[in-house]
């Protein structure tokens, strides 16, 4: 199929391989979730679509673009060996540990979509582009949708970094753009990687998969556990809420900073997006540390305002006396001094909800 406009694999049609086929977590073809879950509610999608496209909050998109910080000469030094992070809009975010650069759901087009006029667009333009990024030792992966992996940015990427851990099913998506085998790990959950002395692994997710039409559940969806000889960072992609954020704290916790996904959520659709408060909760699970909200302030990928997420998350933090962080989309931020200014609500119509 041809689409007009259209910059990004639409579906992933690869036969599923024989790893994919004894996954515990695949089976009649798909892979399967550890809970019962729904995608959405019964009797909703219509109704649904119908609100995305017509309803919803009326500051769905902030009335001006949100404030970034030029990256303009990052990397000219080593990158940190205690933890350093600079979350880039959305779920992207590039970690330092260790003495290296991992780069986490790397989305820099202007629109999440499989169309490039059409489909959710950025609030802002992202801090740097892919052109722009040092040498990575890694780039990591979440899952297929298109608001955590884009086309267009990953081709760049891949002179960039030495390799590309993926959830097992989404390595035949980067062959499919020429991505070399060579550079692509798969990984089912539970599975671990020794990253030059760093540990990754990828852990569960309570969520789905899906770039097309008919290739829903085809590939798998994990969280990353990263295990450092200077810290422990837990990283969510897309989640609902799942027990397994207990198991991955007593397995591989505490953290010193948990990256956790806070918006885009909905009474419709409560099993795969967590809501402000259940992120907080997760935090509470994996033993962290420090909690960093992603997943928000990009996109409008749900019917609540640009804001609610991160104002919801912060008085949940602060009700619990949790440590919440919240940069601006290009800051680098040391979690041990740093100190938070609650930047966007200088954008937001009338102050804090």
């Amino acid at each position: 199929m041809v689409i007009l406009g259209c910059n990004h694999y639409f579906s992933n049609t690869a036969k599923p391989t024989e790893t994919m086929r004894t996954s515990p977590h695949y089976s009649n073809g798909k892979f399967q979730n550890t809970l019962p879950t729904t995608v959405m509610k019964d009797g909703k999608t219509w109704e649904t679509f119908v609100t995305f496209l017509t309803g919803g909050s009326k500051d769905r998109v902030p009335a001006k673009p949100l404030p970034v910080i030029s990256l303009a000469g990052y990397g000219k030094t080593p990158p940190a060996e205690a933890p350093r992070f600079i979350w880039l809009g959305h779920s992207s975010v590039l970690v330092e540990l260790d003495g290296k650069r991992l780069l986490f759901d790397p989305v820099f087009s202007e629109r999440a979509s499989f169309l490039s006029w059409m489909g959710p667009k950025r609030f802002q333009p992202a801090p740097l582009t892919a052109h722009d990024l040092p040498q990575l030792d890694a780039v990591i992966l979440s899952h297929d949708h298109y608001d955590h992996l884009d086309k267009a940015t990953i081709l760049p990427l891949v002179g960039k970094t030495a390799l590309f851990y993926v959830p097992l099913g989404v390595g035949a998506i980067l062959e499919g753009w020429g991505v070399q085998t060579a550079k692509i790990v798969e990984l089912d959950w539970w599975e671990e990687r020794s990253l030059g002395g760093t540990t990754l692994v990828a852990t569960p997710a309570r969520h789905f998969s899906g770039r097309g039409l008919f290739d829903r559940f085809s590939t798998l969806w994990c969280s990353w556990t990263l295990i450092g000889t200077n810290g422990r960072i837990f990283f969510s992609g897309d989640t609902g809420m799942t027990t397994e954020f207990k198991d991955i704290g007593n397995k591989y916790g505490p953290f010193d900073i948990t990256f956790i996904k806070i918006g885009a959520f909905n009474e419709n659709w409560p099993d795969i997006h967590l809501n402000p408060e259940q992120a907080l909760q997760a935090h509470r699970d994996l033993g962290g540390r420090a909690f960093v909200p992603i997943h928000w302030g990009t996109f409008d990928l749900g019917l609540h305002s640009w804001y609610e997420p991160i104002e919801r998350a912060v008085k949940a933090a602060e009700a619990d006396s949790a440590r919440i962080i919240t940069p601006k989309m290009g800051e680098l931020v040391d979690a041990d001094v740093y100190e938070n200014a609650f930047w966007w609500r200088e954008s937001m119509p009338g102050g804090a909800i």
